[in-house]
């Protein structure tokens, strides 16, 4: 992936990310330096002083053009809540996007049977890029201890109640 291989250039030397930039756009994306500027919206100066060495790149812009290069590879990060749960459970989830507060969130489901795939499962999806994640008390607090996103908790008041309900007419 182009992307991948900037980054690591960049985090190698400011010679090797010049060499690597200069050959995405040249080889992978056959553009011009003009046209990565049009299509990035990065001043054209600015990848020319990248390519010829005359500047040194700097966060902000790095940023931009790995941003572009995932929006071209079709690998741009986007935005997702990460719910937990079993998968009955997830199969009750019938919209995939949701618009909360004017933002289109995605839903992404990871199943979990038992504790250990529920903590598993919530590492596993804030590596995949998880805004926030939404799982079962018993979970919750030991995934809020490793995880440096928020964690809302699912209250299951409706169901626990029309679940006990059930289990009171089984004993009679």
């Amino acid at each position: 992936m182009a992307t991948e291989d900037l980054i690591r250039a960049a985090v190698e030397s400011d010679e090797a990310f010049i060499k690597e930039f200069g050959r995405i756009i040249k080889e992978e994306l056959r553009m011009t330096a003009a046209e990565f500027s049009e299509k990035s919206g990065i001043p054209a100066s600015t990848i020319y002083k990248l390519l010829s060495g005359h500047r040194e790149p700097n966060i902000k812009t790095l940023r931009q053009i790995v941003t572009v290069l995932r929006k071209m590879e079709g690998t741009e990060k986007t935005e997702f809540i990460a719910v937990i749960a079993a998968r009955p459970v997830l199969d009750y989830i019938t919209e995939k996007k949701l618009k909360v507060k004017g933002r289109l969130l995605t839903i992404r489901e990871y199943s979990a049977t038992s504790m250990e795939e529920a903590i598993i499962a919530a590492i596993r999806a804030e590596r995949d890029g998880a805004k926030a994640l939404v799982c079962a008390p018993i979970v919750s607090t030991t995934v809020e201890k490793v995880l440096r996103i928020p964690v809302a908790t699912i209250m299951p008041r409706d169901s626990l109640i029309e679940a006990i309900e059930l289990a009171a007419k089984k004993m009679s």
